[in-house]
């Protein structure tokens, strides 16, 4: 097998000759692993039969239609048009259509009508609102750091905007991994490279009461850069490696700590981005509270070592961090540091406190010839040669991972049921040829993602209707052959952005810092300190889109917790979707919904008048994205006929309907 190593990595072992010892061999099954072997080049299957050829409109629909037959399935009717545009505006935006844009694709005779509908969502300002929220996912963005203390991080911010904007602007997928992991090194000058190396930082950071000095603490950030690599981009679990040899895949404990090394030198930096006057003024408001915070600090240090007591003086010291003046606007991203480059040692058992043999800069050795040494230690830029590799149009595993995870939000599941797994402990391909087409057409389309998702929603495939026959559901429950669409459950923040968008409360504002919203004094109460949740002091605030509620890492509120959001500590490769009695309550007595059955209510009064047949109309319409059925019809206006009251008990119970809570 060919091993696949870039170019500029190989003049690099090249520089190295023998210098340094071989480091030791990989088995041929260890290497034969089939993401670890180059992409093939399926060709789109061909059909005989004048019914396949005519639904195969692409070759995603090709792909998928073989692997039907071979389990015997048959593939789903079209969906109709309204269930259509409801679909793909959620899929695409993460908001339910309007009644007008229903009313204008169910309408439109045009040959063309699917292609403009999804053409116009994906240049939507909100699409990259939705689609990065599943980038934030997958590398555990937050705002504050999480443990104990869980201190906000004033300007992480950026980064959720910039993945936004990334996502709007269809960058390439090549350069949106190599800007985050080495923006830095790229373009050192540039406030949005700058701002992307921030990917670097997102891992929560235990702050030791304050001390980030400690040998834990760096292992553990060094830690964090390291698994986010494997688990986000490279879709491994390089992660297990930490403590020993991986126990099923071809990663040695050397090779772990051989990619720790390429962060070795990361130190984090928040470059302030004012005035000279500005930052004058800023220090002068902060010394003498600085001053102050550095003399108790080390009077806690003091009686700590003499087993004195501490608690007044801890707060004290609390109460005096809060009188500092907030924070000037600066870029929360990293810098090289080479004099103080840390030494990467191998941990047995992952003990930092019994280091091992050092080691240095080496792709996984899984990938490289037996021979393959170290790179050297003095190399310049050794996070843009990591991500130089990784999105080297060879290396077999990046395009793999993210054409699997773009397959995933659109249908579920992935090819890969494990999207942060393609080892031997997660699931294999169900549809390994066409995850091998796809991931060639990524790199082809220049790593394009909106040309991929036009291919996908472009499929007959992706507009099956959902509906399936008791015998095709007992034969393939999990729908893993696609013969029909997945009918599936929105997401928390799919679930309230759709309820502030049928109400018409929606703030459309887009980007700045994180949204605190009110919530229950008890949850504040449960803080480290409470004075780290103010909601804003502008209530139109509250009705911001989920993406801008500040991501607190011990504070998740209550309706996304009850809805399966992550917890923000590790990387989220699939949203779960449970069901059970907390979300029914959430969903008819929680404040959120009963306040926007409110909103919805007054909506339906003030655009549908008081005729009663023309606000449920418009409710379904703007809810469930269809008309009422007869008997939801009927039904609705006898309870409508109770009063006032009544009308925004309905509009409650809109919300709890399946039509509203589900995607067919």
């Amino acid at each position: 097998m060919a091993m696949l190593v870039p170019a500029p990595v190989l003049l690099l072992l090249a520089a190295i000759g023998d210098t340094v010892a071989p480091l030791g061999k990989y088995t041929a099954a260890e290497r034969r692993h089939w993401s670890f072997q180059p992409r093939t080049n399926p060709l789109a299957p061909v059909f005989q039969n004048a019914a396949d050829k005519a639904w195969t409109r692409n070759p995603v629909d090709a792909f998928v239609l073989a692997r039907m037959r071979k389990e015997n399935l048959t593939h789903a009717p079209k969906a109709d048009r309204a269930t259509l545009i409801r679909r793909v505006t959620f899929d695409l935006t993460g908001l339910p259509p309007t009644p007008a844009e229903v009313t204008a694709f169910v309408t439109d005779k045009s040959p063309k009508a699917w292609e403009k509908v999804v053409e116009r969502l994906l240049a939507s300002e909100h699409y990259g609102e939705h689609w990065g929220q599943h980038w934030l996912d997958v590398v555990r963005y937050a705002e504050t750091e999480g443990f104990e203390y869980d201190n906000v991080r004033p300007d992480a911010w950026r980064f959720r905007d910039y993945v936004i904007r990334a996502f709007n602007n269809d960058k390439p997928y090549d350069r949106f991994i190599q800007e985050q992991l080495a923006g830095d090194e790229i373009a050192s000058q540039e406030d949005e490279t700058l701002i992307a190396a921030g990917f670097n930082r997102l891992g929560p950071v235990r702050r030791n009461a304050g001390n980030q000095a400690v040998a834990s603490s760096r292992n553990e950030q060094l830690t964090e850069m390291t698994n986010i690599v494997g688990a986000g981009v490279m879709g491994v679990t390089l992660g297990c490696a930490r403590c020993h040899d991986h126990k099923f895949d071809g990663f040695r404990q050397s090779d772990y700590y051989r990619m720790q090394s390429f962060f070795a030198a990361v130190q984090p930096v928040d470059l302030v981005k004012a005035s000279e006057e500005e930052q004058a003024a800023w220090k002068v408001k902060a010394a003498p509270i600085q001053t102050e915070i550095m003399q108790l600090t080390k009077e806690i240090g003091k009686r700590t070592k003499e087993n004195l007591p501490v608690t007044e003086l801890q707060a004290k010291l609390e109460e005096t961090e809060d009188k500092l003046p907030a924070a000037l606007p600066s870029l929360f991203t990293v810098k090289d540091d080479f004099a103080h480059k840390a030494q990467i040692h191998l941990l047995p058992r992952g003990d930092y406190e019994h280091p091992g043999d050092s080691v240095g800069m080496r792709l996984p050795g899984v990938f490289l010839p037996d021979n393959a040494a170290e790179l050297p230690e003095d190399t310049a830029k050794p996070r843009e040669v990591l991500a130089q590799w990784l999105t080297d149009a060879s290396n077999p595993l990046t395009a793999r991972v993210m054409v699997n995870r773009i397959w995933e939000y659109h249908f579920g599941r992935g090819i890969v049921a494990t999207p942060n797994d393609f080892g031997r402990m997660g699931e294999r391909p169900v549809n390994p040829e066409l995850l091998d087409y796809l991931a060639n057409e990524f790199v082809a389309s220049g790593w394009s993602v909106k040309h991929m998702q036009r291919l996908i929603l472009l499929s007959n495939t992706y507009q099956q209707a959902s509906a399936v026959e008791p015998a095709v559901a007992e034969k393939d429950p999990d729908g893993r052959y696609l013969e029909r669409f997945p009918r599936q459950r929105l997401e928390g923040e799919e679930l309230r952005d759709a309820m502030l968008s049928v109400s018409g409360v929606l703030n459309q504002k887009k980007g700045g810092p994180g949204v605190m919203v009110p919530i229950d004094k008890t949850l504040v109460s449960a803080l480290y300190k409470p004075s780290q949740w103010m909601p804003a002091k502008d209530a139109s605030e509250y009705n911001r889109r989920s993406i801008y509620l500040i991501a607190k890492r011990n504070l998740a509120l209550p309706f996304m917790q009850v809805f399966d959001s992550p917890d923000m500590l590790v990387s989220c490769p699939r949203r779960e979707s449970s069901t059970h009695a907390p979300q029914a309550l959430e969903m008819l007595n929680g404040d959120l919904a009963n306040q926007m059955a409110k909103a919805f209510s007054a909506r339906l009064l003030k655009e549908a008048g008081p005729d009663h047949r023309r606000q449920v109309e418009l409710a379904y319409g703007l809810a469930a994205s269809r008309a009422p059925k007869p008997a939801e019809l009927q039904m609705a206006l006898e309870f409508l006929k109770e009063g006032e009251q009544a009308r925004d008990q309905f509009a409650l119970a809109m919300f709890n309907l399946n039509a509203f809570l589900y995607v067919n």
